[in-house]
C-alpha cells in the first residue's frame, strides 16, 4: 500500500505542480526537441503511475514477489475463488485502472481516424485545385492568403499558396518549405497528436493542457531551427512576419500562426544551446519520468520476492 500511496500522491502533484517547474526559465526554448521529451514523458509518466497505483492496491506485492508460476497460479486462484478481488477497494482499484486504460486509449484512437479522414479529404483537394511544382518539391495552390503548411502523412506533402510566392522572395520561399520539410522528416504530427490525446482524455488538468499548448510551440521552434541550418535566419524570420495571418487547417502544421512574432525574436537573437551538463540533466529527467513510476510500483514485489528466496534459503 506504501507504493500505491506514493504513486498516487506523486500524480496530484505533478498534476498540479509541474507545469510551473517545466516553463521556468528559457531552457525550453534552447532545446525544443528535450523540451518535448520532457513534457510527453511528464504526461507519460501521471497516467503510469495512475494506473500503477490501482494495481498496486488490488494486487497483493506478496502475488507477484513469489514469482511468475506462483503468480500464474494466483491469479487462477483469485479467477476461481474471488479471494482478493472480494473487497470493494480492490475491485474499485481495478476498474479505475481499466478506466483510464480504456480512455486514453479511446481518445488517442479517436484523434488518429479523424485526422487521417481530414487529411485524406484536404489531400483530395489539393490534387483538384493545387499543382505539384517540382522545383519547389511543393504543392502549389491558388490562393490570395500568404500561407505555407505542410500535410503529414504517409504521402506528406508541404503546400505553399500562390500569395504566399508573390509576397517571399525565393530565398524565403525556400526557408519556409525547408521548416515544413522538417514537421513532415520529424513526425511532428505524431507529437502532437499524442499531447492533444492526454489533454481530451483528462480534460481540464493543468498539466495536460499546459503540455498541448507547449508541444505546439515548440515543434515549431524545433522545425526552424532545422530549417536554420541550411538557410540564413534572416530569412526565416522575414518570411515568418509575412506569413504570420496566414491560416492552416486545423490538422496540417503551418509556419505563420500566432506565435509567429515571438519565433522571430527568437530566429534574430538565438540563445546559447543548453551545454552538455544541462542536456544530460535532461535526458535523466526523461529517464526518471519514464522510468520512475514502474521503479516505485515494483519495489514492493522486489523485497517480498527477496524476503521468500531468503527464507527458503534459511530452510535448506
Amino acid at each position: 500500500m506504501t507504493a500505491a500511496a506514493v504513486l498516487a500522491l506523486y500524480v496530484v502533484v505533478a498534476v498540479l505542480l509541474s507545469p510551473r517547474l517545466l516553463t521556468r526559465g528559457e531552457w525550453a526554448g534552447r532545446a525544443p526537441r528535450l523540451a518535448i521529451c520532457v513534457w510527453l514523458a511528464a504526461c507519460a509518466s501521471v497516467v503510469a503511475s495512475a494506473v500503477l497505483s490501482a494495481l498496486a492496491v488490488a494486487i497483493p506485492a506478496s502475488v507477484i514477489g513469489h514469482g511468475l508460476a506462483g503468480f500464474f497460479e494466483a491469479c487462477a486462484g483469485m479467477l476461481s475463488d474471488g479471494a482478493s478481488f472480494t473487497s470493494p477497494g480492490a475491485r474499485a482499484a481495478l476498474l479505475c485502472a481499466a478506466l483510464i486504460t480504456v480512455r486514453i486509449t479511446h481518445c488517442g484512437a479517436a484523434i488518429v481516424v479523424r485526422a487521417r479522414r481530414e487529411r485524406r479529404r484536404h489531400a483530395e483537394m489539393l490534387n483538384l485545385l493545387g499543382r505539384h511544382d517540382g522545383a519547389l518539391g511543393a504543392v502549389v495552390l491558388d490562393h490570395d492568403e500568404a500561407a505555407a503548411y505542410c500535410l503529414p502523412g504517409r504521402d506528406g506533402k508541404a503546400v505553399i499558396t500562390t500569395g504566399a510566392l508573390r509576397s517571399l522572395t525565393p530565398e524565403q520561399v525556400a526557408a519556409v518549405l525547408a521548416h515544413e520539410r522538417a514537421h513532415l522528416r520529424g513526425r511532428h504530427h505524431l507529437l502532437l497528436a499524442a499531447a492533444e490525446t492526454f489533454c481530451r482524455a483528462f480534460p481540464r488538468l493543468p498539466l495536460f493542457g499546459r503540455a498541448k499548448e507547449e508541444i505546439a510551440r515548440l515543434v515549431e521552434l524545433l522545425a526552424d531551427d532545422v530549417a536554420a541550418r541550411r538557410h540564413p535566419r534572416i530569412h526565416i524570420a522575414t518570411a515568418l512576419i509575412r506569413l504570420a495571418t496566414g491560416r492552416a487547417p486545423a490538422f496540417a502544421l503551418g509556419a505563420g500562426g500566432q506565435a509567429a512574432l515571438t519565433r522571430v525574436q527568437r530566429m534574430l537573437s538565438p540563445a546559447a544551446p543548453l551545454r552538455p551538463g544541462e542536456r544530460l540533466a535532461g535526458l535523466a529527467a526523461v529517464a526518471l519520468l519514464l522510468a520512475g513510476p514502474a521503479a516505485v510500483a515494483a519495489i514492493p514485489a522486489v523485497s517480498s520476492f527477496l524476503a521468500h528466496y531468503r527464507h527458503g534459503v534459511s530452510l535448506l
